[in-house]
């Protein structure tokens, strides 16, 4: 197996880019990424700890739930989770974040590069009230990038017909915790239960 680790070599494998590419690349938001934005009900956040450990986490909610403050910044509802805060505490460590945008059925989708920060203002997150829940806190992410990424992916992957779904995976959480030693097998079942119950009533 030939390692490639030769940035040289690299390029000559992939080839140079379109010279009109990076005319796509922007360090602020323009009319069309915010429009973007405001429709999009998903996206994926890319942080990195101190150590350059990275991690992805989803984001969604109604559509438009990442707000543009203005044309360099973004604002982002902490809402209900794992409370393992990984993501959180990278921003903490690192503030330096991507988000990938998504808006269904769309191929095409908006990168975001930016300086993150953690707000912790009980106006802001009131603001952010969604079901009848405030935000947890707010992320403030300065932006520094910005382009749209063309639509190859979903278009190689068709994620976007339904025809071509399959069977939907079925995820035990209490399975995994108990392959740890943290459950019982004979509690796995009520685990899973109570997980459902959460998705319909904890939002």
């Amino acid at each position: 197996m030939a390692i490639i680790d030769d940035p040289e070599r690299l390029r000559d494998l992939i080839g140079e880019p379109n010279q009109a590419v990076a005319l796509k690349m922007r360090d602020h938001l323009n009319a069309r990424a915010i429009d973007f934005i405001g429709r999009s009900p998903l996206a994926f956040l890319a942080t990195a700890d101190a150590h350059g450990q990275p991690t992805v986490s989803p984001k969604g909610d109604g559509p438009g739930f990442v707000r543009v403050a203005d044309a360099n910044t973004l604002l982002m509802p902490e809402r209900k989770g794992n409370r393992l805060i990984v993501s959180l505490q990278n921003v903490l460590a690192n503030p330096e974040i991507g988000f990938i945008f998504l808006v269904p059925p769309t191929g095409e989708t908006l990168r975001v590069h930016g300086r993150a920060e953690l707000v912790d203002d009980p106006d802001l997150c009131e603001r952010f009230t969604e079901r009848g829940q405030r935000a947890l806190l707010v992320m403030r992410v300065r932006v520094t990038q910005v382009y749209f990424h063309c639509a190859k992916a979903f278009l190689r992957s068709r994620a976007w017909h339904p025809e071509t779904w399959p069977t939907p995976v079925p995820v035990s959480f209490g399975a995994e915790i108990a392959e740890a030693g943290g459950l019982a097998p004979a509690e796995v079942k009520g685990f899973d239960q109570a997980v459902a119950g959460r998705y319909q009533t904890d939002l």
